[in-house]
């Protein structure tokens, strides 16, 4: 059942390690089919080389249940439930371990909007959630890992497709898009912005981009009189 989006997905997942923001098995992407019954994502701890789409994993998103598969899913199985039962606009979802990424993360601070190029994609900082208490660690850490990621979206009061991306505290960034390949482009995007304003903040910490700015670089590709690309 559902070739097509597991060939996407598993696509998706060969991505990351071409574009060399996940080594070994850390990360994994995930797709939900048209009807939103349906969840395919990387099967828990194998080997990216030699990874065919029969190895994804399909599960209920009702149930979060295996429904076909020869693997367990990811061990993240329980966030990408989460953000797919919560939020329609988002089809497929990503995490990483990019390592400018994981440093705001783990700094707890937001990725701050200071230039063109992070404007071209986020509309805004893009987010660190709040620490995890300790009973959301030690019971349903995974869900409770969407749930936080859910909680900070809506305190901020932002449609999650403008801001396609977070970075939970302590642990590394999540990504989401219209698709497999879409949500990958925002994890590679989201790394390398990572990358510039770190660099960015260490020449000139008061590093910052006005509102007028990140409203045109972001309106030229998103809205309603978009007229970047063809």
């Amino acid at each position: 059942m559902l070739d097509l989006l597991k060939r996407e997905v598993c696509e998706a997942n060969l991505e990351l390690v071409k574009k060399g923001v996940v080594i070994y098995t850390w990360g994994n992407v995930s797709g939900i089919s048209s009807d939103r019954e349906f969840m395919v994502i990387k099967p828990s701890g194998v080997p990216y080389d030699g990874m065919k789409p029969e190895d994804m994993v399909v599960l209920s998103i009702g149930t979060g249940k295996v429904v076909e598969g020869k693997w367990k899913p990811s061990s993240d199985t329980a966030t990408h439930l989460e953000l797919y039962r919560h939020f329609d606009s988002i089809n497929a979802v990503v995490h990483t371990h990019s390592v400018n990424a994981v440093a705001f993360s783990q700094a707890g601070i937001n990725i701050p909007a200071v230039g063109t190029t992070h404007a071209d994609y986020f509309y805004g900082d893009i987010p660190c959630t709040r620490e995890l208490l300790v009973h959301e660690v030690m019971d349903n850490y995974e869900a409770n890992t969407g749930k936080v990621i859910i909680e900070t979206i809506e305190k901020l009061g932002y449609d999650p497709m403008s801001i396609p991306g977070i970075v939970v505290r302590n642990h590394g960034p999540f990504t989401w898009g219209s698709d497999a390949a879409n949500a990958v482009h925002n994890a590679v995007v989201l790394e390398k912005i990572a990358e510039m304003d770190y660099k960015t903040l260490m020449l000139n910490p008061s590093s910052e981009m006005k509102q007028y700015i990140l409203d045109k670089h972001y309106m030229r590709k998103h809205g309603k009189n978009a007229y970047y690309g063809q």
